[in-house]
């Protein structure tokens, strides 16, 4: 397998409207505190270690960071820390952000913000991270937006006719919610959760057909795994053992070759993890042990 230092140009590229990226990327979800999950009460990360957790992951060819304001623990928030550690930002850095669901200054979970509130979600991302303009937003479908996303997307498409905004995404959508944001403004990518044990969303073959991004989450964590990675299943053990990878090397490589328009954003506040997460972009799995994890639950 080569270098972690060479293993991002591996997974290859993709085009986000008119920016090219890795298709091996980075997720700031756990930048800002310890623990899988986004919860009130979970203890704050290490701020020197988040810094270079990003600074490797730059170092390592990555130039595609997912990330969020609602990312945030008691002391700190990512998109802090991504301004911290990268800012100025290079020139080829592509910062992908998202709105819609929304968290109070304890933490806690509200619904998800009407059409009028987007304005200042992304004014807040774009203080965050010192920036005059966001790369890429997402909006985050909630079930508190009704029967149709029509009207959200067209808040965002106006903040990008305005120059806050270069392109827009969608996130936990259902094909006929992409069909419904298209009708309103171009796309560039949908972020669905999607692992070997919940390979099934539609919008995979959808969005290669389109040209757009597919970009999943969770999957290193997988269906059902957001609590704390269980046990493997002995199949996906057998291949990680015959490539001299770890578990999740095996599912991030699975991930990337569901098509040329699937982008990975694992996310860690580890080093070591991050340059093991970034090797995986070198590795490739045959048809047959492709077929196999497609079949594991």
């Amino acid at each position: 397998m080569p270098s972690p230092a060479t293993a991002a140009a591996a997974a290859g590229t993709w085009r986000l409207g008119d920016l090219t990226i890795s298709r091996m990327g980075f997720g700031a979800m756990r930048l800002s505190q310890r623990g899988p999950a986004l919860t009130a009460d979970a203890p704050p990360s290490d701020r020197g270690e988040a810094i270079a957790v990003l600074r490797r992951a730059v170092e390592l060819g990555v130039n595609h960071i997912d990330t969020a304001d609602f990312y945030f623990s008691s002391l700190r928030s990512a998109n802090e820390l991504i301004n911290s550690a990268l800012a100025p930002y290079p020139d080829d850095l592509v910062i992908v952000t998202k709105v819609g669901p929304r968290r109070d200054a304890a933490g806690e979970w509200i619904p998800a913000a009407t059409p009028g509130e987007l304005r200042g979600q992304v004014e807040q991302n774009l203080r965050q991270l010192g920036r005059d303009h966001l790369d890429v937003v997402n909006l985050r479908r909630m079930p508190s937006m009704g029967a149709s996303i029509a009207e959200h997307v067209g808040a965002l498409a106006e903040l990008r006719d305005a120059g806050l905004i270069r392109h827009l995404g969608v996130s936990g959508v259902s094909p006929e919610d992409l069909a419904t944001a298209r009708e309103v403004a171009p796309i560039v990518c949908v972020q669905n959760a999607y692992s070997i044990g919940r390979s099934t969303d539609p919008l995979l073959r959808i969005c290669g057909e389109l040209g757009v991004a597919f970009v999943p989450f969770f999957s290193i964590a997988g269906a059902g795994r957001q609590g704390g990675p269980p046990a493997e299943p002995a199949g996906l053990l057998a291949i990680a053992a015959a490539h001299g990878a770890t578990p999740a090397q095996i599912r991030l490589a699975w991930t990337l070759q569901q098509g040329r328009h699937v982008l990975a954003i694992p996310g860690t506040g580890s080093v070591a993890h991050l340059e093991e997460n970034v090797a995986a972009a070198a590795l490739r799995l045959s048809a047959g042990e492709l077929s196999a994890l497609a079949g594991l639950d």
